[in-house]
């Protein structure tokens, strides 16, 4: 099989980079040719705004770029995984005039909310979800707090709705859970049209021992992640077990300011992947204090990998990923309290925590192993290929 494999790249590296990169370098392994479209999310800052507003509703230059490959070579699939901003919906119309169907993976929350996260001001915010003009969020000025470049992705959203971009021009859209997969369909894609399949980890990382007293938290350091709420849990805890931050971001001052009050708490800032699995590995527990609606949730299957629970904030994602009292325990999100006691709770009860450690590695080995996914993610290419024809089981090449 060929893929096409399309993608916007942030100027700032994240998950949904590496879930690329994973998912692009499996199916070379299991010897698909992939074939990468990749554009930077740098010229943001660097383009006038209406120019910026106009590629991002239509880019010619992408439509041409695209038109050109799939004209010189046969692909089966094209599988977009980020447009916005400098490819744009048009690599849509591309895929289609040439007769070759579009996946399209679901990482955020773009197709209904402008800044992607349905989250603002601190809170959870659903006020443009099913709306043909967005325009609370412009009002608010929600994607990268101004209220022109708001304008300009509402735009695009608004125009491509008109359109039918978002219903015709997809042939299949893949939510990597059914919490998030119930949110697209609430904003108005098919329901028909959307699977769910989960991120992976791949390769395997190997379960850890879990030895090394500690809690670990993962991920940037920004408002949505909770990270007011750890460090407030921490005050709490005082001191019974210490905290390791791995990340950077925004908050990162507040993060510095928590280590100078809480002797136990941690800041290892960046660190290679190999570390923080080994880190992870160690943890007594994985905390993911998120107060938004996380798509996925990747750190918590990673830490699964290595056998960690997870102590998870009880909403959205997180709450169907980790299962209560078996691969981890739900706090109510935004509560420091709770979260303090979640982890007290656990701490005073080392059998249920070897207990959860087994069951969070059977949940990695039985969900999230990229055999598995190889397999769910064929399917999908071979259902858009065929859509008359029902398939139970992926062969690995065709």
């Amino acid at each position: 099989m060929q893929i096409l494999s399309v993608h916007s790249r942030y100027q700032i590296r994240g998950g949904e980079e590496e879930v690329f990169e994973s998912e692009s370098g499996l199916l070379r392994e299991m010897g698909h040719r992939v074939e990468v479209y990749e554009e930077s999310n740098d010229c943001v800052a660097d383009s006038a705004l209406w120019r910026m507003a106009l590629k991002t509703i239509w880019s010619d230059e992408a439509y041409q770029i695209a038109s050109r490959r799939l004209t010189e070579h046969s692909y089966n699939v094209v599988h977009v995984h980020n447009f916005f901003p400098p490819i744009s919906p048009s690599i849509y119309y591309a895929a289609k005039t040439k007769g070759v169907p579009v996946v399209q993976t679901l990482h955020n929350y773009r197709l209904l909310c402008p800044n992607a996260l349905l989250f603002r001001e601190g809170r959870i915010c659903e006020d443009c979800c099913g709306k043909s003009i967005p325009w609370p969020g412009i009002l608010h000025g929600c994607y990268r707090g101004s209220r022109a470049a708001t304008g300009a992705t509402a735009l695009m959203l608004t125009v491509h709705r008109a359109m039918s971009t978002w219903t015709e021009m997809v042939d299949c859209y893949i939510a990597l859970t059914e919490f998030a997969r119930q949110k697209f369909i609430k904003g108005g894609l098919p329901a028909d049209k959307i699977v769910v399949k989960p991120n992976f980890v791949h390769p395997d990382p190997g379960i850890g021992q879990g030895n090394g007293g500690y809690a670990l938290y993962v991920g940037r350091l920004s408002v949505e992640k909770g990270i007011d709420t750890l460090l407030a849990a921490w005050e709490r805890l005082d001191g019974r077990i210490p905290l390791r931050i791995i990340g950077d971001g925004p908050l990162a001052g507040q993060v510095i300011e928590a280590t100078k009050r809480l002797s136990q708490v941690e800041w290892l800032g960046r660190r290679p992947m190999s570390e923080v699995y080994h880190l992870m590995g160690e943890a007594a527990m994985l905390i993911f204090p998120s107060k938004w609606y996380e798509t996925f949730g990747r750190v918590a299957v990673e830490a699964f990998a290595k056998g960690t629970p997870v102590v998870a904030a009880g909403l959205g994602a997180l709450a169907e990923l980790v299962e209560r009292d078996r691969t981890g325990l739900h706090f109510c999100p935004g509560d420091p309290e709770d979260l303090a006691a979640k982890v007290d709770w656990l701490l005073a009860r080392p059998k249920e925590l070897a207990r959860m450690r087994r069951e969070a590695r059977l949940e990695y080995e039985t969900k999230y192993t990229a055999e598995k996914n190889y397999q769910q993610l064929i399917e999908i290419y071979k259902r858009v290929r065929y859509p008359c024809t029902q398939l139970a089981i992926a062969d690995p090449v065709s």
